[in-house]
């Protein structure tokens, strides 16, 4: 179901007559092979011809292919080069390190660095706490893959990954003024990830886990936050889970209905299924039903990891077997963190009245969301080309932002849905079945999200104190 977006987004720079009608011409061109036009820009002039810069959202390559050659099949037009505007933005990488301090003379320089740094490292090993106060600890946080299941691209390798890291640390910096870097292993052996990323916890205050594949990823967080003294958070679980919980609650406020009263299917028990899973069952709904590859997941069925024993042993309570079709049938919610087009209107019309439906797999959601939107009250995706888009960028910037304010050393539920129930009420009264959570752009997310785990975070560590 590709539709042309951005991130196919190219400019063709083509050679054209100087006739009256030439603009016409090469703009009804792109239109009729479905490109959509974004720009038109004519960067030469002369007696015999004229230069244009034609820019376009196509759908894949192959469109990019079908706009060029419907350009060059115009009398008089030659096609001179075509650019990839995604490929050109990441030209270089898209992260530099820039100092904050002045190095203008002699003085700077013994201050920043020798002899007058020696001063702050010798404060440092009295007090290894002041690492977080006089380096860029305090504000930092690693971006670590293992680049074994990077979107939806599966395991790529780490040299693959880094642009999605590079993406990560920029997004962290735009929304939540967080310094992050990626750190990209060479090694998908979980005790060399674990040992590593031991190893490089002094520089920073915290660790977001992203892009590792299931079931590996659950034993690495867990040992890490065992190990570690800062948070560990791994974002295609909890960031994922975080917004699914944030646009349920909303979801649940447009078709005025009580989770308490919902039964609700998730297809797809990884990474983000589970994590949604677990923080679900911490708002008691009616019953869980999960769904993966080989059907509604139950206690009677073998060979399940300790992760899908888990999650069999707390969901499905009547012991329900079959398919996804059977799991949708009388169900109040549907949530899909899986594969593209596993179901069609014919089973949204099975659902309880009133149905929400969250087909989130990327880029082609189980369900085309208009066909949902034929018998479901409210539709999210993860497509940004639909509204209700579902997007982690609304929930990992402020849990980290929050996190560090709070100079926190774990990470917990309590914090998790605090920052869900922060995103749902940037909402507010701005809320219908077309906008159950806010834009990834509304400045109001970040902070709210901030302010929300830090609070939790603070009252957590009183809490332990106390004990």
């Amino acid at each position: 179901m590709p539709v042309p977006g951005p991130g196919y987004s190219i400019t063709v720079r083509v050679d054209a007559p100087p006739s009256a009608s030439a603009a016409g011409d090469l703009t009804t061109a792109v239109g009729k092979v479905g490109g959509v036009l974004t720009a038109f820009d004519v960067v030469g002039s002369d007696a015999e011809a004229i230069v244009v810069d034609i820019t376009a959202n196509v759908a894949s390559a192959d469109h990019a292919e079908d706009i060029t050659s419907a350009l060059n099949a115009l009398p008089g037009v030659k096609v001179r080069k075509i650019s990839d505007r995604t490929f050109l933005m990441h030209l270089g990488g898209k992260l530099e390190v820039s100092p904050k301090v002045a190095l203008k003379n002699r003085d700077d320089l013994s201050r920043a660095y020798t002899p007058g740094v020696a001063r702050v490292c010798q404060a440092i090993a009295a007090n290894p706490e002041d690492a977080r106060r006089l380096t860029i600890k305090r504000n930092t946080v690693a971006v670590v893959t293992d680049g074994s299941a990077v979107l939806g691209l599966g395991n790529i390798g780490p040299g693959a990954a880094l642009p999605v890291m590079e993406g990560k640390a920029a997004l962290f910096k735009k929304f939540a003024d967080v310094d992050a870097w990626p750190v990209c292993l060479d090694t998908q052996d979980t005790e060399e990830i674990i040992r590593t990323v031991r190893a490089l916890a002094p520089v920073y205050a915290g660790i977001n886990l992203e892009d590792i594949a299931a079931p590996r990823c659950f034993e690495i967080e867990a040992r890490l936050r065992e190990q570690l003294d800062i948070p560990v958070f791994h974002d295609d679980q909890h960031g994922t889970a975080i917004v699914v919980m944030a646009a349920l609650r909303n979801a649940l406020r447009v078709v005025e209905k009580n989770i308490e009263n919902c039964r609700v299917v998730v297809s797809g028990v990884g990474a983000a299924g589970s994590a949604i899973i677990r923080l679900l069952l911490r708002r008691d709904p009616a019953d869980v039903i999960a769904v993966d590859i080989d059907g509604i997941v139950h206690t009677g069925r073998e060979n399940m990891d300790p992760n899908l024993q888990w999650v069999a042993e707390h969901t499905n309570a009547d012991g329900m077997t079959g398919t996804l079709h059977d799991a949708l049938a009388g169900a109040d919610v549907f949530i899909g963190v899986s594969a593209p087009n596993l179901f069609g209107a014919e089973q949204v019309a099975t659902m309880n009245d009133d149905p929400v439906v969250f087909a989130l797999a990327n880029p082609d959601p189980e369900i085309d969301p208009l066909e949902a939107q034929q018998h479901a009250a409210v539709v999210a995706t993860g497509r940004s080309d639909y509204p209700n888009q579902i997007n982690n960028v609304l929930a990992f910037p402020g849990v980290f932002r929050g996190l560090l304010d709070a100079h926190a050393r774990d990470i917990d539920d309590e914090m998790l849905l605090a920052a869900a129930n922060a995103v749902a009420d940037v909402v507010d009264d701005r809320l219908n079945a077309s906008f159950i959570v806010p834009s990834v752009f509304d400045n109001a997310v970040a902070p709210a999200v901030a302010e929300a785990v830090k609070s939790t975070a603070v009252q957590a560590t009183g809490e332990k104190q106390a004990k």
